[in-house]
């Protein structure tokens, strides 16, 4: 198969790789559309230590079933899918409780670091276990699937901050979270969005996408500006993990913040 091999940090090549055969309870996948993570761009150039070369790197898949290994139900030929970037293992005490984020023995999609080395996305074809795989509507194209992981990274942000209807919150980072946490928080219901980043061109598709003012700014800066739009009320109580976080600036409260990557 024809695969985006990483074969030395800063320097991404086509190569010729074997087709991967699915194992136990392993899902073949024909890979029709694969996002670009900001991990994978520090993976490129090797600072976040966690794609060392050779990888195949991309976590941000969708695309058809193309061969079910051995013990495999419910999946066929065919079928529409996304999956999961992180492997659980499905049998430790947290996998058992539902919480793989935390799983013993994880692995992610495109990652190889000290521990381990998994092939990713970024080819015709990647191997994922059925555990974390997830049939597609007809009506989601595979391109709008590559983005349901960032999406649900935007939507478990929002759902965190605890907002209601009418709420007014601040979105710190208008990148591809930022930028989808804003339009979660308007579907939501906050009525009141506002977005600050350094960077005026990103703070420009914030505000095409949603936001009610953009913030050109930063530190004590941004705290004034929120103060000013908001008349010195500030926004609205916030939970209590951010109230610690900001205890010398009680009236900027309820702040969404952009998560990390993988």
């Amino acid at each position: 198969m024809k695969a985006l091999l990483l074969s030395k940090y800063r320097h991404l090549e086509i190569a010729d790789l074997p087709n991967p055969t699915p194992g136990p309870g392993e899902i073949l996948v024909k890979v029709a559309a694969c996002g670009i993570c900001g991990s994978d761009v520090h993976g490129y150039d090797g600072s976040s230590g966690r794609r060392i070369p050779p990888i195949v790197m991309g976590h941000e898949a969708a695309g058809r079933v193309a061969r079910v290994g051995p013990q495999v139900t419910g999946w066929s030929e065919g079928d529409r899918v996304t999956f999961d970037s992180t492997i659980s293992c499905g049998t430790c005490a947290y996998c058992a409780r539902g919480e793989i984020n935390l799983c013993d023995n994880r692995r992610v999609l495109g990652v190889s670091c000290a521990d381990y080395s998994c092939a990713g996305a970024f080819a015709e074809y990647v191997i994922v276990p059925q555990r974390i795989v997830y049939r597609l509507p007809d009506s989601l194209s595979f391109s709008e699937a590559a983005m349901l992981e960032a999406v649900a990274v935007a939507v478990h942000a929002v759902s965190l901050s605890k907002i209601s209807s009418g709420d007014r919150a601040l979105v710190l980072g208008a990148g591809m979270i930022g930028l989808l946490t804003l339009q979660a928080l308007r579907a939501a219901g906050c009525s009141t969005v506002y977005v600050a980043d350094v960077d005026a061109s990103r703070l420009k598709l914030a505000k095409e996408v949603g936001a009610t003012e953009t913030l050109h700014a930063t530190g004590d800066d941004l705290v004034s500006e929120v103060l000013r739009l908001t008349n010195n009320a500030g926004l609205d109580d916030g939970p209590q993990w951010f109230e610690r976080l900001y205890s010398r600036e009680p009236n900027l409260m309820k702040v969404v913040l952009t998560p990390g990557s993988v």
